[in-house]
C-alpha cells in the first residue's frame, strides 16, 4: 500500500468510493433514508464540484494498492479531520490507519497539538482505538434527516 498526496485526477476515484463506502459499510448502522441523505446519488456532481476545491484547499492523502485508490481522508490546517472513507473491501486491513498516522504526523509538523473530527456511528470505534476520546453525542440534520455522529478529539504528543 501506498500513501501519497492527492491529485486532482483522482476526484472520479474518490467520489465513487465516498458513495459505495457511504451505502455499504454505513448500512448497518444508519437507515437508508439516513444514508440517502448523508451520500445522495442525484448529488454527485455537486459533489465533485465542492470535494474539488476542498480536497485541494486540505492537507489530502489517498491510499494506493496495485494503481486502485483504496482509502481517502483529508485535514484542515487547523486540524479537523474531515474526510475518511475506505473501500468496502479494504476495511480492517490498516489502510484507515495508515491514512490517519500520515495525517497525524502532518499535524505535529504544522506545530499542533491536537486533531478533532466528527466520526460516524461506524467509525467511533476506529478512532477510539486510535485515542480520540469522545467529546460529545451530535444529532446532524442533512436533506431534513437527523444523523448521529460524535465529535472526538486527540491531544498530540
Amino acid at each position: 500500500m501506498e500513501i501519497r498526496a492527492y491529485q486532482e485526477s483522482d476526484i472520479s476515484q474518490l467520489i465513487s468510493l465516498f458513495y459505495e463506502t457511504v451505502h455499504s459499510v454505513n448500512k448497518q448502522h444508519y437507515s437508508q433514508e439516513q444514508l440517502d441523505a448523508w451520500a445522495p446519488k442525484e448529488e454527485r456532481a455537486l459533489k465533485l464540484n465542492a470535494w474539488s476545491t476542498s480536497l485541494l484547499q486540505n492537507i489530502t492523502y489517498v491510499a494506493e494498492m496495485n494503481g486502485w485508490i483504496v482509502g481517502f481522508s483529508d485535514m484542515t490546517v487547523e486540524g479537523h479531520l474531515d474526510l475518511l472513507y475506505v473501500h468496502k473491501d479494504f476495511q480492517g486491513q490498516g489502510v484507515a490507519s495508515a491514512l490517519v498516522n500520515k495525517l497525524e504526523m502532518e499535524a505535529r509538523e504544522l506545530g499542533l497539538h491536537e486533531m478533532d473530527t466528527e466520526a460516524s456511528i461506524t467509525a467511533r470505534p476506529f478512532f477510539e482505538r486510535h485515542g480520540y476520546p469522545l467529546i460529545m453525542k451530535q444529532c446532524v440534520e442533512r436533506k431534513g434527516v437527523f444523523l448521529v455522529n460524535y465529535r472526538m478529539r486527540k491531544k498530540l504528543i
